[in-house]
């Protein structure tokens, strides 16, 4: 049996590639004024988020993995770093032996305190300020769409 291949026209093409460096783009910006101005990459970031906004600012390892969209493997890398920094703290979880809860400390809180002002003013700056309002909803509603897409 032959599958035809849905090849790309030159406006999809285009639209394809625009998206694929303007996400690229913004994420290495981000990331890379993370590391100049809190030390930290925007994965690291993700994380202290996540647990910011957490009950408890403690979230099952698992949980925090695909909340970041991390695979464990990567978020236990990060989780060891984040540790070593004293940011975060991993204790066994009570109802499974083998979980883990990420927690996150005072002090992470405090460095993610420190770090947001810095990273909302960038984002702010290198996405929202280029985009006219009618833009920014369109970029919303288009994400959203995206997201439903990809994650049912």
């Amino acid at each position: 049996m032959t599958v035809m291949t849905r090849w790309l026209d030159h406006d999809e093409q285009q639209t394809w590639r625009a998206f694929l460096t303007a996400s690229r783009a913004l994420m290495e910006t981000l990331d890379r004024e993370l590391q100049h101005d809190a030390g930290m990459p925007h994965a690291y970031y993700e994380i202290l988020v996540r647990l910011s906004e957490a009950p408890q600012r403690r979230l099952r390892m698992s949980e925090l993995a695909e909340s970041a969209g991390s695979s464990r493997s990567r978020l236990s890398h990060a989780a060891a770093r984040l540790e070593a920094a004293g940011w975060i703290r991993r204790e066994e979880c009570p109802t499974d032996r083998r979980g883990q809860i990420a927690v996150l400390t005072d002090a992470g809180f405090a460095t993610l305190a420190a770090a947001a002002p810095g990273h909302v003013e960038g984002v702010r700056r290198h996405l929202f300020d280029a985009l006219s309002p009618a833009q920014v909803d369109q970029l919303r509603r288009i994400s959203e769409t995206l997201v439903a897409h990809l994650t049912r």
